[in-house]
């Protein structure tokens, strides 16, 4: 037995308190902190002689909060293992006079909690737990003893540290208490949180481990199979129901066309077949894809014994039918989708077997990683586990093959012939199921290589031919596939670049915009503040107009002008000629008469009240009423006054 002490040498006086301890003495004598039980099982120790612990025991022991490091005191491991001392660790103040807590190192943050979980489930030293151990352990490695609950990271810490590390026995004791009474030893922490981090770590550490490659998983390729099995069962059995339920109307029907889908088809096409004439020919052969077909359904249509069938009843046939038909086509696209799955997870083992025998083989597995784990012996009789225990019952023959039995090579053989070939295929599918799983790169030229080895095994058996060896075709293999990775890795670096390419483009495009948008946003703040401005301007200058001044209002006018009757265009025009033609003779009636003058004083005086009329007219919208009436009279005292003065000149 092994017994642990603290390190620095024992006591030479009796232990006091409930620690589970010995008396050192040339005698051994009974336990008294065993109370009566372990006074009964002195004897019994005694005759054992149990050996004591002569280094330190420290218990590492990983939370989801951090990591703690326990020093346990001296307790013999038998003591330990007594159903008193199993029940002193659930008691929380006598586990304290066995166990305490020497450090705890919390984690930063989820992430980091993370990363440590990882690396304890790989069996690797964090270098967390690396400084914990380093920091808070004794310098001498061969006077410690490390116990810790997962031999592989105990073996980890071994190799690495150079700790002597123990699993099972006390540790899961120790275990067990310190993982019970664990937010009572870390001051600070409360059950709740505790149970938080350990439900939050949980659900990120399944994450991260289902979250392994998307292109990758398998799960889709057992669905999918699964569910195209499944269509298989329910057209065949949904096409059963439309011939018989047609064939009362139409019986001839079912022995020409022999496919369901394309019965299915002709069902809904044709409905009542007394409509089916000369037209519809081409339509026919377009659905069965044969001439001579088409033309024998045109013929029998003609001289069909079937009975006569109602419009409903047709209506409830071709509704059917046309859901017969959708799943038909539902089942063509599921067959490419799952294909197309294959080529990305298990390349090789659909090249070499196909896809549906290969996607069947995963699902059978329960995944590619299951399948790969598999030998050859299992894979050749997967999914005849029933005939196998049978024959294992009654002491019968065991059989051949399983699922493998749909690929074409079983079916190609001789009778005889079939029980190497499925053996020997299955060798192969299982070095296939084992590249895909565990290659970086995802390749069919393994897949198309073992299938050449099969196709020469299966003409060695008929022929005698003798077929090339395994370490030559598998160096082939290497040669195509590293050329593939080569080519794919190009393909990739290409595809980066593109991207990188429209990227800083895209970017360069983005800091154009907003320069532009930068550099804009004064000039439209000088923009507003001078429109105000200007509209200020503008309101004096109006003013006059509606007063009548003469030139120095009239270019501020004239767009004004355009604007106000620009819908009246010719017309108005006119009407102001004539108004100014008609206003000459009224002006001349208040001049006194006077003598004819020169015909360039009299082409003056009528051109200054053309002007005059003209601005007047077409102002009087901008003005009000009295506005207007003070404008004009004293537009016509100032015109008196010129007329005054131009008479008295002459």
């Amino acid at each position: 037995m092994v017994r642990s002490g603290c390190g620095c040498g024992r006591d030479e006086g009796p232990r006091s308190g409930p620690e589970f301890g010995r008396q050192p003495g040339p005698e051994p004598g009974p336990e008294p902190a065993l109370g009566a039980a372990a006074g009964e099982r002195g004897d019994r120790a005694d005759a054992r002689s149990p050996a004591l612990f002569q280094v330190l025991l420290h218990v590492l022991f990983e939370h989801a909060v951090g990591y703690a490091l326990l020093a346990l005191k001296e307790v013999e491991e038998i003591s330990l293992l007594l159903p008193q001392v199993e029940e002193c660790v659930l008691n929380l103040g006598k586990f304290h006079n066995i166990v305490r807590l020497v450090a705890f190192c919390p984690f930063a943050s989820s992430q980091v909690a993370l990363e440590n979980a990882n690396a304890v489930s790989e069996g690797v030293v964090h270098e967390d737990l690396r400084l914990l151990l380093e920091t808070h352990l004794p310098s001498k490695k061969k006077k410690v003893l490390l116990g810790v609950g997962d031999p592989k990271i105990g073996a980890a810490i071994q190799e690495e540290l150079g700790y002597n590390c123990q699993t099972g026995g006390v540790i899961a004791e120790i275990l067990r208490g310190v993982r019970l009474h664990f937010h009572n030893l870390v001051k600070g922490l409360t059950d709740l949180s505790a149970c938080k981090a350990q439900l939050g770590l949980g659900h990120s550490y399944s994450r991260a481990k289902v979250k392994f490659n998307v292109n990758r998983v398998d799960n889709m390729i057992i669905q999918s199979i699964s569910l195209l099995d499944q269509l298989d069962k329910d057209i065949n059995t949904f096409s059963m129901r439309v011939r018989e339920w047609y064939g009362y109307h139409f019986p001839e029907l079912v022995k020409i066309i022999n496919d369901n889908a394309t019965y299915c088809r002709l069902a809904q096409f044709i409905g009542n077949r007394r409509e089916l004439n000369e037209e519809k020919l081409e339509k026919l052969e377009e659905l069965t894809m044969d001439g001579a077909k088409a033309k024998a359904i045109l013929d029998a249509s003609r001289s069909s014994m079937g009975m006569d069938i109602s419009a409903i009843d047709l209506i409830n046939i071709e509704s059917f039918s046309s859901r017969v038909v959708s799943l038909s086509e539902y089942r063509q696209s599921l067959h490419t989708y799952l294909r197309s799955k294959m080529s990305q997870v298990a390349p090789s083992l659909s090249a070499l077997i196909g896809e549906a025998v290969g996607a069947r083989l995963i699902a059978h597995a329960g995944s590619l990683t299951n399948l790969a784990k598999y030998p050859a012996s299992t894979v050749q009789i997967l999914g005849a586990e029933k005939a196998l225990f049978r024959a294992l019952k009654t002491r019968g023959n065991t059989p051949k093959y399983g699922l493998i039995f749909h690929s074409t090579f079983i079916g190609r053989a001789a009778a005889k012939n079939k029980g190497r070939i499925s053996r020997y295929l299955a060798n192969k599918c299982s070095i296939a199921s084992r590249i895909d799983c565990f290659s970086e790169v995802p390749t069919s030229v393994f897949g198309e290589k073992l299938r050449e080895q099969v196709e020469e095994r299966l003409s060695f058996y008929e022929t005698g031919e003798i077929p090339r060896k395994n370490l030559d075709v598998m160096k082939e293999a290497m040669v195509q596939a590293e050329e593939a990775a080569a080519e794919m890795a190009r393909k990739l670096e290409k595809q980066e670049k593109k991207r990188l390419k429209k990227e800083k483009k895209r970017l360069a495009a983005l800091a154009l915009a907003s320069s532009e948008n930068s550099s804009s946003t004064p000039e439209e703040c000088e923009e507003t503040s001078e429109r105000p401005k200007k509209k200020k301007k503008q309101k004096p200058q109006e003013t006059p107009q509606e007063n009548g001044m003469e030139d120095s209002s009239v270019p501020v006018s004239k767009p004004k002008k355009k604007r106000s009757f620009s819908k009246e265009g010719l017309a108005s025009s006119d009407l102001e000629e004539t108004a100014g033609s008609v206003s000459l003779p009224k002006r001349k009636t208040c001049v006194p008469k006077e003598e004819p003058g020169s015909d360039a004083e009299e082409a003056g005086n009528r051109s200054v009240p053309k002007k005059k009329r003209k601005f007047s007219s077409k102002e009087e919208p901008l003005s009000s009423g009295p506005e207007e009436a003070a404008g004009s009279k004293s537009s016509s005292s100032k015109k008196k006054k010129k007329l005054q003065k131009l008479s008295q000149e002459d």
